[in-house]
């Protein structure tokens, strides 16, 4: 499994790579949880279909306003419902959800295409930080970490990761997470930190500016079955100590 490369247009909701600007999450800017930004009848998660993948392959070929209101039925059976189904399932165990809007948000990008090219869905642990689950042209993809960094939260992360005990408690974590078959990784310096010995036995974790941990399914048989719910919350339980040595660590902005 080749870790995690996000780009913006994949990922713009969590991962952001070509800018440090941190977008805040639509609960954030609109109070709206993933149960009640679903306005239709919330039922049982059942999977999520595989025209899901499908709408994303067609909104990439034609990413546009008259696309998109063409369609919108399709995505709210498709992809809105199930989602928003599947984080009410997550919510008992892991807090509340949060489900990403649609739209781009193009002011200041190059890119003006007016819909992302993925659904994400959103826990938030602290500030930057969460589990994290989408649905695009990939197929499925579960994820957590630490997203973006203040300068606070990253000269934390780097004096943790010095220190003996706690820095070889995250690398013990992230091999862990390696040898499940997870990515690691996220923004890094390609030199090392200013002050770091070029033989400093964790400069790899050292040199990382924000982490995180991620797997691909693409499009399995079971992902239009219940089954996909053991999955992400099997990943996100895998992923929970690394959650919980960044909330030590790390911390809010």
């Amino acid at each position: 499994m080749s870790a995690y490369t996000p780009d913006r247009h994949a990922c713009e909701d969590l991962w952001p790579t070509r800018t440090r600007d941190f977008r805040p999450s639509v609960e954030a800017r609109t109070g709206l949880t993933a149960r009640a930004l679903y306005r239709g009848p919330m039922t049982a998660f059942e999977g999520i279909p595989l025209d899901a993948v499908d709408f994303y392959e067609d909104l990439e070929r034609e990413n546009s306003r008259e696309w998109w209101a063409a369609n919108r039925d399709r995505y709210d059976v498709a992809v809105r419902a199930p989602m928003a189904a599947l984080g009410a399932a997550l919510e008992g165990e892991f807090g509340a959800t949060k489900l990403f809007r649609p739209n781009r948000d193009v002011r200041f990008s190059h890119d003006k295409s007016p819909y992302k090219t993925h659904q994400g869905l959103v826990v938030s642990t602290a500030s930057r930080m969460g589990w994290y689950v989408q649905v695009s042209a990939e197929g499925l993809m579960t994820a957590a970490g630490w997203y973006a960094a203040t300068p606070g939260q990253l000269a934390r992360y780097r004096s943790a990761v010095d220190d003996e005990d706690s820095g070889k408690e995250l690398q013990r974590l992230i091999d862990r997470l390696r040898h499940a078959g997870f990515g690691v990784s996220g923004d890094r310096l390609k030199t090392r930190p200013r002050g770091v010995d070029a033989d400093h036995p964790r400069l790899d974790l050292l040199r990382y500016r924000t982490l995180t941990a991620e797997r691909r399914y693409g499009e399995p048989g079971w992902l239009p079955t219940p089954e996909t719910l053991d999955h992400v919350a099997g990943d996100w339980r895998k992923f929970r100590p690394l959650m919980e040595w960044l909330g030590r660590h790390v911390g809010e902005g």
